[in-house]
């Protein structure tokens, strides 16, 4: 056999390379094509013939499956069909990127992948009621993977036992002739392996370390709530310590377990950092079972800004504050209410902290509807 090699563009990716390596795949052949971390050598999931090589190449048993790499993280509701949690948390903040995750499916045969489609394909994509997932952040690799339309696994493309290639030509060294087509952009990106991680509803750990380490998957791994007001001490403590208890409502624990869940709530003000919350503040929320007294005002940085996957401004000048400490964030950057400005009840009466809190439970119930945890 001769092994056809096309070259491509790293950042823009050749539509020739892109059409013939969807071709080949269809058709059941081998492709070796780049990703940010390794180049990996794919096959239709759902070809006989083209599994049967890959395993060939790979040495590998027929009972164990490869991963599947999909074109985005909307394409995993075809084979997870219910992407919840810690999983959901780490595709959605994670992909396109350099992790695997390695997921439960406890009704394969349900996934909406395999309709029409046999325990053959089934066994090539699923083993022992888990799949492996990847979403590569590679144009090319995105490109191919959405114009085949079929499920794609692959593996790395060298023999068992040897180091994972970093460029098309360390792919042709060891497996020239033994595949149908390399697609050569250049060294990757991270030169390193994606992280492998083993993902529960709540918990995850990491199989192997490669472009991520522990702590950053640790990190991708919580969602981190901010909610911004002037003084921070009326407005966004009221939402975040009532964030805190819709939230733990939702997940069936106490507001004090929240962390142990990967959910962490907070709030800043954008001329915060002096004294605790207001005592009217305080009575409003104590009717509601919400305890403020430990609160200390915190002065908005960007730091937390950046730490934050989802920011709620009480008013339009505090979204204009926090996009100039962050232009970068207008994506996360979100007002309480859509309609209208949450009102400063400081100064106030007692009667104005209540109707501000009413104003404040009418966001929080749309808001933490988009929150997924």
């Amino acid at each position: 056999m001769v092994t056809t090699v096309i070259k491509s563009d790293p950042q823009v990716p050749c539509t020739d390379a892109v059409r013939e390596a969807s071709e080949v795949l269809r058709g059941g052949g081998l492709v070796a094509f780049p990703t940010e971390t390794v180049y990996g050598l794919g096959a239709r999931a759902d070809h006989p013939g083209a599994m049967e090589r890959l395993r060939a190449v790979k040495s590998r048993e027929g009972g164990k499956a490869f991963t599947v790499h999909i074109a985005s993280r909307e394409d995993a509701k075809q084979f997870v069909p219910q992407l919840t949690g810690m999983a959901a948390r780490l595709a959605r903040k994670g992909w396109p990127g350099p992790i695997t995750l390695i997921l439960d499916v406890e009704h394969p045969e349900s996934s909406p992948i395999m309709k029409g489609r046999n325990g053959a394909v089934a066994a090539a994509i699923y083993y022992d009621n888990t799949i492996g997932l990847r979403c590569p952040d590679d144009p090319l690799a995105q490109g191919m993977l959405r114009t085949v339309e079929a499920p794609v696994v692959a593996a790395s493309a060298n023999p068992a036992g040897e180091p994972a290639p970093l460029s098309g030509e360390d792919v042709l060294k060891r497996l020239d002739g033994a595949i149908d087509l390399v697609v050569d952009a250049g060294r990757t990106k991270y030169a390193k392996p994606s992280t492998i991680v083993r993902v529960t509803d709540r918990s995850f750990e990491v199989i192997r370390e490669g472009v991520y380490d522990s702590g950053s998957i640790a990190r991708l791994s919580t969602v981190r709530i901010l909610f911004v007001c002037s003084g921070n001490t009326c407005r966004s403590p009221m939402a975040a310590h009532w964030a805190r208890h819709m939230l733990a409502e939702r997940l069936g624990c106490r507001p004090e377990d929240l962390s142990d869940r990967g959910v962490t709530v907070v709030s800043a003000g954008t001329s915060g950092g002096i004294g605790g919350a207001s005592p009217f503040a305080a009575e409003v929320m104590a009717k509601r079972g919400v305890d403020l007294s430990g609160h200390t005002s915190t002065a908005l940085n960007s730091e937390m800004i950046h730490q934050a996957d989802y920011v709620f401004a009480m008013t339009r000048a505090h979204r204009d504050a926090i996009l100039r400490m962050s232009p970068m964030s207008e994506s996360k950057v979100r007002l309480l209410l859509d309609d209208d400005d949450v009102s400063d009840p400081m100064g106030g009466t007692s009667e104005d902290y209540e109707r501000g809190a009413l104003t404040i439970e009418r966001g929080l119930r749309a808001r933490l509807q988009e929150v997924v945890v």
